[in-house]
């Protein structure tokens, strides 16, 4: 797929890493801009935030029976005037800004305002077809969390979506729990939705604790990790406890890119430097003991020693019967001057 800036996501392509910075700025600005450049110091490639409001998340049914969710959302959501200050800052620090709509007139906001990359779809969107609809027909780059989601209703998503003409889909395996142990997690997941959609790009959002699922995720081919991000794991506030501070963030972000450069290639190529290796750790034939000029090599004359630039232990047969053409101290490298043709 391709992200709205340009930017190629390609399965075993190299990790694009997004922070998630969720409630983590407990609802003030300057904390976010604090956590955008963080971001930015740890190596991040986006920082994400969320678009909801206190009329976009939940009904009034739900809020009558609830009335403190209501005060928490428009305690930590931002306004749009906020994530447009937010997305502005972000470009400055060559971070790239998205965030997660909840509402067509959120997805148009981001899309026309913000200049996002891609719209998120969070994983309990994964059955609002019309809505994964209309954001399909944006034309936009759309990243698609699974989490909470069987395989027909995963299936059924991206097929409404390509339906409405987009293919720039990326589909995030993820497993909706906060946070989640390695053990529910099933990387393998990966493999098989590859496998069921072959040309699309297959992240993972990570909720476990810790760097070592994201680098694995990495291993099998993920080219984006999503991962909550925070600037102070101890603070009590909703996911912020799951999340990982910048240092942390950062060491994982190395490990991650070192684990996808260590994959290479497919072909086996041994280097010029394993080359060089090769004469200082490979064997040679060697004499056993003094050898005269005129002899006859048989086996008991050769043994196969350090270093490997004469005749390795594999060309033993092209030196069995030649004859010695000068005298021959005991543990030495027979080079091909010594014996006749």
């Amino acid at each position: 797929m391709k992200l709205n800036d340009g930017i190629l996501i390609e399965n075993h392509g190299a990790p694009y890493f997004i922070a998630e910075l969720n409630t983590s700025h407990f609802g003030k600005v300057e904390t976010a801009r604090e956590m955008i450049v963080a971001a930015k110091a740890a190596g991040c490639d986006c920082v994400k935030f969320q678009s909801w409001s206190a009329s976009t998340l939940y009904s009034n049914t739900y809020y009558r029976h609830n009335p403190v969710a209501k005060r928490f959302v428009d305690k930590f959501s931002f306004s749009s005037a906020q994530l447009k200050e937010l997305a502005d800052f972000a470009r400055l620090q060559g971070l790239a800004f998205s965030s997660t709509p909840y509402a067509r007139e959120e997805v148009d906001f981001l899309l026309e305002q913000c200049g996002v990359p891609f719209i998120k779809i969070a994983s309990m969107e994964i059955d609002n077809l019309p809505y994964l609809d209309y954001i399909a027909r944006t034309g936009s780059a759309i990243i698609l969390s699974t989490g909470m989601s069987d395989q027909s209703e995963i299936d059924r998503a991206v097929q409404c979506i390509r339906a409405a003409g987009n293919d720039q889909v990326c589909v995030l395996h993820c497993v909706s729990i906060y946070p989640a142990e390695p053990s529910t997690i099933n990387l393998n997941n990966i493999l098989t939705l590859r496998q069921r959609h072959p040309d699309l790009a297959i992240g993972y959002s990570d909720h476990t604790l810790g760097a070592a699922t994201p680098i694995a995720a990495v291993a099998l081919g993920a080219p984006i990790i999503e991962k909550h991000f925070t600037l102070d794991a101890a603070k009590i506030g909703m996911d912020n406890q799951m999340a990982m501070e910048p240092d942390d963030f950062a060491a994982m972000i190395d490990a991650c890119r070192t684990a996808w450069q260590s994959l290479g290639s497919h072909e086996r190529v041994v280097s010029e430097a394993e080359l060089a290796q090769r004469r200082n750790m490979r064997r040679s034939v060697v004499t056993r003991h003094a050898i005269a000029a005129g002899t006859l090599l048989t086996a008991e004359h050769l043994d196969f020693k350090r270093p490997g630039d004469g005749y390795s232990p594999a060309q033993v047969d092209e030196v069995l019967g030649r004859r010695v053409l000068q005298d021959i101290a005991a543990d030495e490298v027979l080079y091909p001057a010594m014996l006749a043709g």
